[in-house]
């Protein structure tokens, strides 16, 4: 590792190698997170109704490993391209999950009771 790159983010210096020991850490960070998703579906010791927040709170957790440590993706100058390209993906997945939500959600509404609609076919 280059004497200027210590201290900063995986993935900021293009010239730095990625070894295995940098895989080996995201590579633990990532069972880390994945056990305690587990443990979080399952204990009892979390607060019921908080349990979804907390397995997306993980969730986005893991998500920022695998950018970080594997994709080897950061906010540095010399990322610019690749950080804005991770941005408008997760900016049109989101339009399209939430666009869906959006009109099934108004098409419900907009439906027509079931007993009603068996009313209908008689």
């Amino acid at each position: 590792m280059h004497v200027e790159a210590q201290g900063r983010a995986p993935g900021v210096d293009p010239h730095e190698q990625h070894g295995a020991s940098a895989y080996l850490v995201g590579l633990g960070y990532a069972l880390v997170l994945t056990v305690a998703s587990f443990w979080a579906s399952a204990t009892t010791v979390v607060y019921a109704p908080a349990v979804p927040v907390l397995l997306a709170a993980l969730a986005i957790a893991q998500m920022g490993v695998h950018v970080a440590f594997f994709f080897h993706i950061s906010s540095a100058p010399d990322q610019a391209n690749n950080f804005l390209s991770l941005a408008f993906g997760v900016f049109v997945t989101a339009l399209i999950v939430f666009g869906s939500i959006m009109i099934m959600a108004h098409l419900n509404h907009n439906m027509v009771p079931m007993d009603e609609l068996m009313k209908m076919q008689r």
